[in-house]
């Protein structure tokens, strides 16, 4: 998609430090954090939000939280804690159409959703 922020960073238009990279998934520091670690984990197949997943992304979405271990293991925070995010829709607040995962640690995170 030709307007969408993610598949600019996916296609390198936009210059990021990728903290993971494969041929299907990227991770790299939300510019906007919300705690001391805050990583982005995004698909780089264009998908607009959970509800566009289909049978065909059930290995896709397997493969990202498998991502998302590693991801937690190499930046020493799976034995303290986090948090992982995905925002579905405006109103629960997804600013960007593309399928994403935010990790969230680096302090305690409070328990308080709304």
């Amino acid at each position: 998609m030709s307007d969408c922020i993610f598949c600019k960073i996916v296609n390198k238009e936009v210059p990021t430090n990728f903290i993971y990279e494969d041929e299907e998934i990227v991770a790299f520091n939300d510019i906007n954090p919300q705690a001391p670690i805050h990583i982005l984990v995004i698909p780089k197949k264009h998908i607009s939000s959970l509800v566009e997943l289909n049978k065909n992304d059930e290995n896709l979405i397997g493969r990202i939280f498998g991502v998302i271990n590693e991801i937690a293991k190499k930046e020493k925070i799976d034995k303290s804690g986090f948090r992982v995010i995905m925002n579905c829709g405006e109103d629960a607040g997804q600013e960007v159409k593309h399928l994403h995962f935010h990790i969230l640690a680096g302090k305690k995170l409070g328990t308080k959703i709304i």
